[in-house]
């Protein structure tokens, strides 16, 4: 994890993309690209996103500002309960049971739902809980050429 000021310096130069892979734990792999923007420490780094392409359905909400939230700092969710506190780990919540890339590494051994929520997964509003294996989270520029 890079760290979200260090993430938030590299956005603020330019535009870029963020580009989520899934991996579930029968070997399947999805992946989804959106654009987005992320706003800095004063916002509780804000996140935006835009759907661009993509072999997973979305499960995270566009066009919404998402504050960032931990267990000891939440930031504005959909629901009274702090989502970090009840799934382990700082994401950008705006519902307690869309995503969780940052929670607890759960086997697919692990049953029940409360340990489920507790760990990584992919939930597309109207479609089924991916538990998944390991997740990649990264940014490139829209603008490649600036980079020559």
């Amino acid at each position: 994890w890079l760290g979200l000021k260090k993430i938030y310096s590299i956005t603020k130069q330019g535009n870029y993309l963020l580009r989520i892979e899934l991996q579930d734990w029968r070997g399947n792999r999805r992946h989804i690209e959106y654009s987005f923007s992320l706003g800095g420490p004063s916002t509780n780094f804000t996140l935006q996103l835009s759907r661009m392409s993509g072999s997973i359905p979305n499960a995270l909400p566009e066009h919404v500002e998402l504050r960032f939230s931990t267990a000891d700092r939440a930031g504005d969710t959909a629901s009274n309960s702090n989502c970090p506190e009840n799934q382990l780990g700082g994401w950008w919540h705006s519902e307690c049971e869309e995503t969780n890339l940052n929670g607890k590494y759960v086997t697919p051994r692990s049953r029940g739902r409360l340990e489920r929520g507790k760990g990584l997964y992919w939930k597309p509003k109207k479609g089924r809980y991916y538990l998944l294996k390991s997740t990649k989270i990264m940014i490139h520029p829209t603008d490649l050429k600036s980079f020559d």
